[in-house]
């Protein structure tokens, strides 16, 4: 194999390593640990992550947003919301009374040390993917109001 072949066989991994959901475990708010791969992992469901933290406003912004429709969503598609903090060990503290205060009606694991955000190469927050079959097959970055009603169309046609 010569140099431009390995670099390409890199690069191919890397893109490949981008499509699947990586296998790690995650905490919920309860302190008991959640596999990606395994407990989101019923066939043809679309998991969308929503990636935020305690500290982010358009991140809460979003998840008030989806939380809002997300009952008139599930009268047509298949899909559940699983909130992402990404919060270090100096704010995680406040990420439960959040959650709590804002009454959102959807799973919310802990990424302390930011193990998921770091296998998808996320730089910034709010970052929200969509996973089917665990590929991702549907990514968006950033949030303005409105871009829950971009998603729930996306997420038809998946």
């Amino acid at each position: 194999m010569n140099k431009l072949q390995l670099v390409f066989f890199f690069v191919g991994l890397s893109v490949l390593a981008q499509k699947q959901v990586p296998n790690l475990n995650l905490t919920n708010l309860e302190g008991k640990s959640i596999s990606l791969k395994t407990d989101f992992s019923e066939k043809d469901k679309l998991y969308v992550f929503s990636f935020w933290a305690t500290w982010c406003t358009p991140c809460i912004n979003e998840l008030d947003e989806m939380n809002e429709v997300q009952e008139e969503w599930k009268k047509t598609l298949n899909f559940e919301i699983i909130a992402i903090a990404t919060d270090d060990s100096r704010t995680q503290k406040r990420v439960k009374p959040l959650v709590n205060g804002k009454g959102w009606d959807y799973k919310v694991l802990l990424d302390t040390n930011q193990d998921f955000k770091r296998a998808l190469s996320i730089v910034n927050i709010p970052y929200t993917i969509v996973v089917k079959n665990g590929e991702i097959v549907h990514i968006q970055n950033g949030y303005v109001p409105g871009n829950e009603k971009e998603l729930v169309e996306k997420l038809k046609t998946l």
